[in-house]
């Protein structure tokens, strides 16, 4: 898709992107595999979370675990330490680092009910999939590569002075979940 045939509005177009994704996915009769682009996945990555969500019960999202480069789980999955090298099911959010929706939950919400006034919505979905009666799982045994904030430098801030991060991110708008 380019955007760029489609709208004038300036990136990001997250919102835009999800909708456009969840049509072709349905119309394909297909699931819609997420992976932001701060993320380096394995090869087999994508088809293990394919052929897993077929596994579980109920399935109406599966993510990769997000680690750092020494492998150790990091944002936003810090809340799986503990839980390493399993599958379980969580009714906390899934990010978008690199997650399925499976085809009968896209089928089920249409993303044209998101909020356009957000940037992100992946707590918004992933508590959709739970009220459509779906159950969400991480799975800690497939990890991914999370470089922080990769594609967005401002929020290196965070680390560096957290007090100026907020500061920008209140005045400017930034990332409304």
């Amino acid at each position: 898709v380019n955007l760029e045939d489609i709208t004038d509005h300036p990136s990001p177009n997250y919102l835009l992107v999800l909708q456009i994704a969840q049509e072709k996915a349905i119309e394909e009769e297909a699931a819609l595999c997420l992976v932001e682009s701060d993320v380096v996945v394995k090869p087999d990555t994508l088809q293990t979370l394919f052929d897993e969500s077929l596994t579980q019960p109920d399935c109406g999202m599966v993510a990769a675990v997000t680690v750092d480069k020494e492998g150790e789980i990091n944002y936003p999955y810090l809340y799986a330490k503990g839980k390493e090298d399993r599958c379980f099911s969580t009714r906390k959010h899934l990010s978008f680092c690199c997650t399925l929706l499976t085809e009968s939950f896209l089928k089920k919400f249409s993303f044209k009910l998101l909020d356009p006034t957000k940037s992100w919505h992946d707590v918004t979905i992933s508590h959709q999939s739970l009220k459509q009666g779906y159950k969400n799982y991480l799975y800690t045994s497939l990890p991914v590569w999370h470089q922080p904030h990769g594609s967005r430098p401002w929020k290196q801030l965070k680390y560096t002075n957290p007090i100026k991060y907020y500061w920008l991110k209140m005045i400017n708008k930034r990332d409304k979940i």
